[in-house]
């Protein structure tokens, strides 16, 4: 029996996760962070000075700017939360001021986005970059896209080229300290560097940004592959838990989702994939990717449950935080809209690329979520002991494609690069010592000599530009379908409603077919037993219009059952949020805007449904454990931000993941705490004496229970710690917090510094796997990690009652007063109107900017 007054297990600092900018644009900031914070101390410090330094970028947002290259005047209202309604007579001059006030706001964003889409970051941030180029360059990105550029129809390119005029207008005038603050501080340490004209290539790379983001299986292939080295298949099945038979899939069909499959890589694969995990950490550290809890919720509902008869649609991305917000919200507007200049469309952009990514026009609004489709596949690949630049195919030794790369980097002369291609992808496990040894008992032999190759679709040319234009003019469900089946990558579930009182959904993207196998685990790639053989048709990918329930939800959970004909994947999320918005559809009559906002604000856990019983079962006769577990008995099972409850549940449940998982040691593979591990403690909560109750570090054999007992009791010292010995104070959102960093800033370690570009830390509800999903990682800390990065809901019976709003605000400038302006609002659940009709929008005008030829 473990004494429950006696902690066994030295305590662990429960150091917070690296902060959600850090993981955005953190490594970006090192260098920057020294020089920034000397140049700001002093700058700012200087009084006068400082402040008309750091003011200087704030751009003209009223009066009259005259630019060269329009067709004609151009307006654009600004509202009061700085958003702009852009009126234009012209496509090219819609699009180029789009460029034009993206730039306003957002170019010191815009550039170092560029930077990783281009593998050029070093260039910009010096030598400590270099590592982040060479994986960045090996996936060749900047390539892809210009392949793309050449491919792409004359309407869509004659749209990047406009908007890159606008950019270009903007930036052209104003020297790199009038665009942005961050450029002050860039030049003391790398006072060779000017931006370079924004290029349509350029906008394009971002959208492989957003693809890398949003992957997922690739990290579970990774993880796998060292957790079947750790406790083998058996277990592993254990950990990848089946999908809950009583959750929901997005289309009608019967039958469990796809299982993970038997192909168990071998033990002595794990070294390599260390360092195929190094090797990516670069990139992750400045593109905000691998988080395994990452999702989104979306759904419509039919205008038969809605009170104006007319559909509902409503969505919330779930991304890291991040400063300034990803998204930007705009209105694109042609007056008068001809077949020349067809544009009526507001919504959500992203600074960088032209168009709406998710919004709604006069006649449809659509909304996306992640598919979590398997479209990336790692091969371990036998290379010829005697030409490392050979590889085995079909029993014969193959040339690999070699390419030759320069990397600029600041202050010093640049660098060469040599990236290696099978016919699978690049090598992107290059640098790491071959093992002499390999497991034989195992689905894969290991040669001695190898290399671990990457194949995914967003290394092949994309029509994903196209199909967003195409979308934000799609007037029905058939031009809609026909914009979506150029919806390569990232690969997405969207869904659609129409003022004609439709309401559908439609898997897009490129998903791989293959010989054999799943894609769940690293696979031989001598043989062509795992090749990809092609993609699903597009007519052959699920898609449903007007079904017989009256509303569609999308979760990141599975799209269809395992009888379905095609494979689109194995790790989809547990649909703990799906199941929770069903439920809360399931009943619901005369639907309105603020019935879809409450349920984007659902806090309701579902897990300690789960748990709770077991929990309140436990007795012991440690100090705080009856009040801890008084108020854990009269919670009412919602994660607010005032909750006492949550708060010990949450800090229970991180125990319970700790202790009962202790033998996992790679840090990168220790759970989460996100749906996937609601599921694995589930069904270990009916065996008491499972196995993987016992912790390895103690003599006795522990089970259920005992864990249970150690956890609340450790929880309860945990919150005590944190937030003080009087429990009346409690407070979930006082653990639970989000703060805003800005991209490059980060923390710099100078507090002055730091208090005038980030923002927070700021209580908040909700939670990992819950509808109001701000996500944390219970390998550290309780902060927020994922959030919902906008809340958006579409009335297509009257779109100007529609709401929204995004994290942080519309400006990138920190002294700017949109740069932190909805913040408090997000934070509180609250809405602001979606304006629509002119009148509306000058009625609302803050500030109007006329831009003339």
């Amino acid at each position: 029996m473990i004494d429950p007054n006696l902690s066994l297990y030295p305590e662990k600092p429960a150091a917070p996760i690296a902060s959600p900018l850090e993981r955005a644009l953190g490594r970006l900031g090192r260098v920057l962070r020294v020089t920034m914070a000397f140049a700001l101390v002093v700058g700012l410090v200087a009084g006068v000075a400082g402040y008309w330094v750091s003011r200087r970028p704030h751009p003209p947002t009223s009066g009259e700017v005259r630019v060269g290259a329009l067709d004609g005047p151009v307006e654009i209202i600004r509202d009061e939360w700085g958003i702009p309604h852009i009126y234009a007579t012209t496509t090219h001059d819609l699009f180029l001021a789009q460029g034009f006030v993206h730039a306003q706001d957002r170019f010191w964003q815009m550039d170092t986005w560029r930077a990783i889409g281009q593998g050029r970051v070093a260039a910009m941030f010096g030598a400590e970059e270099i590592d982040t180029d060479r994986f960045l360059r090996t996936l060749a990105w900047g390539d892809v896209a210009a392949e793309e550029l050449a491919q792409m129809p004359d309407f869509e390119r004659t749209i990047l080229e406009s908007y890159a005029r606008g950019v270009n207008a903007y930036m052209g005038r104003r020297s790199p300290a009038e665009l942005a603050l961050e450029y002050v501080a860039l030049e003391a340490s790398n006072r060779e560097y000017n931006p370079a004209a924004w290029d349509p290539v350029n906008s394009l790379t971002f959208l492989k940004v957003m693809a890398w983001d949003l992957r997922n299986n690739f990290d579970e292939e990774i993880d796998r592959a060292v957790l079947t080295s750790d406790f083998g298949h058996e277990v592993i099945a254990e950990l990848y838990p089946p999908y809950p038979a009583d959750h929901p899939v997005i289309v009608t069909g019967s039958g469990p989702a796809p299982a993970i499959g038997e192909l168990s890589p071998p033990p002595a694969l794990t070294t390599a994939i260390d360092q195929v995990r190094r090797n990516i950490e670069p990139l992750d550290s400045v593109a905000a990717g691998g988080f395994a809890g990452l999702g989104s919720n979306s759904w419509v509902v039919s205008g038969s449950r809605t009170a104006s008869g007319l559909p509902l649609l409503a969505n919330d991305p779930h991304l890291p935080a991040q400063m300034p917000s990803i998204w930007y919200e705009v209105g694109l507007h042609c007056m008068p809209r001809t077949d020349e200049c067809p544009w009526d469309v507001t919504g959500f952009s992203f600074a960088g690329a032209p168009g709406v990514v998710i919004g709604h026009n006069d006649r449809i609004a659509w909304g996306l979520t992640n598919l979590n489709a398997d479209v990336m596949d790692l091969y371990i690949e036998r290379v010829n002991p005697d030409n490392p630049n050979q590889y085995e195919v079909d029993g014969r030794w193959v040339d690999m494609e070699i390419s030759t790369e320069r990397i600029a980097v600041a202050g010093v002369d640049p660098i060469g690069l040599t990236v290696r291609r099978t016919r699978h992808g690049p090598v992107i496990s290059d640098d790491f010592s071959r093992l002499e040894s390999f497991d034989t008992d195992t689905a894969v032999r290991l040669p001695s000599d190898y290399v671990i190759t990457l194949s995914w679709t967003a290394l092949q040319p994309a029509r994903t530009f196209e199909a967003l234009i195409e979308l934000n003019l799609a007037g029905d469900w058939e031009e809609f379908r026909t914009a979506a089946s150029k919806f390569d990558l990232p690969a997405q579930n969207l869904i659609y409603a129409d003022v004609e009182g439709n309401i559908g959904y439609q898997t897009p993207g490129r998903i791989p077919v293959r010989r054999s196998g799943n894609g769940a685990f690293v696979a031989p790639g001598w043989t062509r037993d795992y090749d990809w053989t092609g993609f699903v048709a597009f007519d052959d990918l699920p898609s449903v219009l007007n079904p017989p329930k009256g509303y569609i939800v999308t979760a990141n959970n599975p799209v269809v059952g395992a009888n379905f004909p095609q494979l689109l994947g194995t790790d989809f999320a547990y649909g703990y949020r799906a199941a929770r918005i069903d439920e809360l559809l399931t009943d619901i009559e005369d639907a309105t805007v603020a019935d879809m906002q409450a349920i984007q604000l659902d806090s309701l856990n579902v897990n300690a449904i789960e748990m709770m019983p077991y929990l309140l079962e436990i007795e012991t006769a440690a100090s705080g454990f009856a009040e801890a577990k008084e108020i854990l008995a009269d919670w009412d099972l919602r994660n607010e931000a005032d909750s006492a409850g949550a708060a010990i549940f949450e800090a229970t449940w991180r125990q319970v993941l700790q202790l009962t998982f202790d033998e996992i040691n790679d840090d990168d593979v220790r759970p989460m705490g996100d749906g996937r591990w609601y599921a694995v403690i589930a069904a270990m909560l009916r065996q008491p004496d499972h196995a993987l109750w016992d912790v390895l570090a103690t003599p006795q054999v522990e089970n259920r229970d005992e864990i249970l007992r150690l956890s609340m009791v450790e929880a309860g010292r945990d919150v005590a710690r944190l937030l003080g010995d009087d429990a009346d104070g409690w407070a979930w959102g006082d653990l639970h917090t989000v703060t805003f960093e800005n991209q490059t800033v980060g923390q710099s370690g100078f507090g002055f510094v730091d208090d005038r570009f980030n923002r927070g830390p700021f209580p908040v509800g909700g939670g990992s796997s819950i509808v109001n999903a701000t996500g944390w990682d219970a390998r550290g800390g309780f902060e927020v990690a994922w959030l919902p990065s906008m809340r958006m809901v579409v009335d297509l019976g009257d779109l100007s009652a529609s709401q929204a709003m995004h994290t942080t605000g519309q400006s990138g400038h920190a002294y700017h007063a949109h740069y932190q302006d909805m913040i408090e609002p997000w934070r509180l659940g609250e809405y602001h109107e979606m304006l629509w009709l002119r009148q509306d929008v000058e009625d609302a005008a803050d500030q109007t900017l006329r831009l003339v030829p």
